[in-house]
């Protein structure tokens, strides 16, 4: 059984370019007569895997850095689920789906989640690494024999579960359908109490009639929940449901989502706010492997310590290490503030922006110190980042000092053509060992921006923003399309930046574990979304936290183990005594 792995990404692959296959030319085997490395059908490098000695002399020597040889850990001794094609990913092992519970997929971009769930949705059909050639169904019953999976698979076959997929992509539902929402959803389930009934419980009244094509990122989410829902099922698979939401609608989809488990469903989940993935799971299968070349899923655990596996990168029932470091959370009370040295000040402010009005309480930052901004969508919080950052002005009020500054907008609108090189160049000459290696980036340098993925472009971003001559850095939604463990490195990297440069940052997001993580104290923004904002703070964590966690009837305590934030259950002995003692945040 072949235990390497050779794994070439096509898009990087360029063998003109490179002076006529210089991998081939290189390749020990090759020079010693025999063919390790070829060109295939489509022009591209092939890799023997059988042949390939691992000397890895392609890998480091490959200017575009578009091959990968990895020796597979030794527990993987049977071959994949599914292999993409020759050189290409493989996965291993599938999530099993359990009625009357919700299972949680966690894991970082890039190592196959979203390909298990496809072939769970049966819209892959697994190849058992047999990428050219048919492979029956029996084959693939076998290979899970004495399994959860097995089970399923038979059940499947039988038509005996009646699948409901949510995928990753919901801004694709545009293209696929068009008309307003309601007509989508009554398509899709006739009985009208059911469809009212979702519209509901998802807070859908306001833009039920509106085009599909009109409604944001927040709203088609919400819309492909229901329409997930409303298929009837009894396996509901859902790729990322709280992207574009904010945490409000992140709780209420949750309490949604969760509340879909009885005995004759089973629903599946992926999703990389993990307080989120706490709130509405019983159990958690992690995921591990190499990005882009292979995945495993975990065995099930319980969702606390599937968890708490997963931040410390150790699976002990497997003793499988697949991160070389744990991710710890600090109490808010153990950071350590300096002398306080105003930066930039505001009195009271107020913007009105078409139906919209902002009001800003009177306020101020300090310098070198991280405030996290926290609200529902509509109430202002981007109108006053643009404010701050000098793009609008406010109609009553201003802003008292005058400051150098960086800002990162929350959509991204950059020249397509430009090399990230090119537009990284200030980071790249001055930070480099402070951004480009630690988000990863060297490898991006040559590519065109129009050719990066969501969450590459969102650290492109980030990068660029953080590398400039500024005084007050402003970053609109920086967790955007970035897996957890990214989201927990940009967290450490901007607060190395706060401190290394004694720099104030302001960051906009919606990922409570992620701004608990990074912030030394909060704004917080209440109102009626889209109709009126008013902005209050800066507070002290606890305070802010308090007040934000009050309008969402929620309270928070730390895990025993890993100090990360967990929300406890409504009506719970933790949760009733947190409200009794007005103490919603536990720092």
């Amino acid at each position: 059984m072949k235990k390497r792995l050779a794994v070439i990404e096509r898009n990087k692959c360029h063998p003109t370019e490179c002076g006529d296959y210089l991998c081939a030319k290189l390749c020990p085997v090759n020079r010693a007569g025999k063919e390790c490395i070829l060109p295939g059908d489509d022009k591209k490098a092939l890799i023997d895997e059988v042949l390939c000695t691992g000397c890895s002399i392609c890998c480091h020597r490959c200017p575009y850095e578009a091959i990968q040889i990895i020796n597979l850990p030794a527990h993987l001794n049977k071959p994949p689920v599914h292999r993409y094609g020759q050189n290409m990913f493989e996965l291993y092992s599938l999530p099993a789906p359990l009625f009357g519970l919700v299972t949680g997929i966690v894991g970082k971009n890039g190592i196959g989640k979203s390909t298990a769930l496809k072939i769970m949705a049966n819209l892959l059909k697994p190849n058992l690494g047999k990428f050219d050639q048919e492979v029956e169904f029996k084959e693939i019953i076998n290979y899970f024999k004495g399994t959860e999976t097995q089970k399923f698979l038979e059940k499947l076959q039988k038509k005996e579960v009646q699948l409901s997929y949510k995928p990753q992509q919901v801004d694709l539902i545009p293209k696929q359908f068009s008309g307003k929402v309601i007509n989508l959803l009554k398509k899709i389930n006739k009985d009208e109490t059911k469809v009212n009934e979702i519209i509901e419980k998802l807070h859908l009244t306001n833009f039920i009639n509106n085009d599909i094509s009109k409604i944001s990122g927040g709203e088609l989410q919400r819309v492909a929940i229901a329409a997930t829902v409303l298929k009837e099922g009894n396996l509901f698979l859902f790729d990322e449901p709280t992207s574009y939401l904010d945490i409000k609608q992140r709780i209420n989809s949750s309490k949604f989502i969760r509340s879909l488990a009885n005995d004759h469903t089973s629903t599946i989940v992926i999703e990389h706010d993990l307080i989120i993935l706490d709130y509405m799971t019983d159990l958690i299968n992690i995921m591990y492997g190499q990005e882009n070349a292979f995945g495993v899923v975990s065995g099930v655990k319980s969702t606390r310590e599937g968890i708490n596996a997963f931040l410390e990168g150790y699976l002990k029932e497997e003793n499988v290490r697949f991160r070389d470091y744990h991710i710890k959370f600090e109490k808010t009370q153990q950071r350590q503030q300096g002398k306080k040295i105003s930066l930039i000040s505001w009195g009271k402010l107020t913007k009105k922006l078409d139906q919209f009005n902002l009001s800003a309480e009177a306020g101020e930052l300090n310098k070198n110190e991280i405030i996290g901004i926290l609200g529902e969508n509509g109430t202002g919080k981007t109108s006053f980042v643009k404010i701050l950052a000098g793009l609008i002005k406010p109609d009553k009020g201003k802003i008292n000092q005058k400051v150098k500054v960086s800002y990162k907008p929350q959509y991204l609108d950059l020249d397509p053509e430009i090399l990230v090189a090119e537009y990284l160049q200030d980071a790249v000459n001055n930070h480099n060992n402070q951004l480009i290696k630690p988000l990863n980036l060297t490898k991006l340098l040559t590519q065109k921006i129009s050719e990066l993925s969501g969450g590459q472009l969102q650290r492109v971003a980030i990068a660029h923003c953080l590398s400039q001559e500024a005084e007050l850095f402003l970053l609109d939604e920086p967790s955007a399309y970035l897996d957890v463990e990214q989201r927990l490195l940009i967290s450490k990297i901007i607060k190395n930046q706060a401190q290394e440069r004694e720099i104030t940052i302001l960051v906009v997001d919606h990922d409570l574990m992620f701004l608990d993580y990074l912030s030394d104290k909060l704004i917080v923004f209440t109102g009626e979304p889209a109709k009126s904002g008013t902005l209050q703070g800066p507070f002290s964590m606890e305070a802010g936290m308090n007040l934000f966690l009050q309008g969402l009837n929620i309270s928070l305590r730390r895990d025993q183990n890993s100090h990360r934030p967990r929300i406890n259950k409504l009506g719970s002995v933790k949760d009733r005594e947190q409200k009794a003692q007005n103490k919603l945040y536990y720092s």
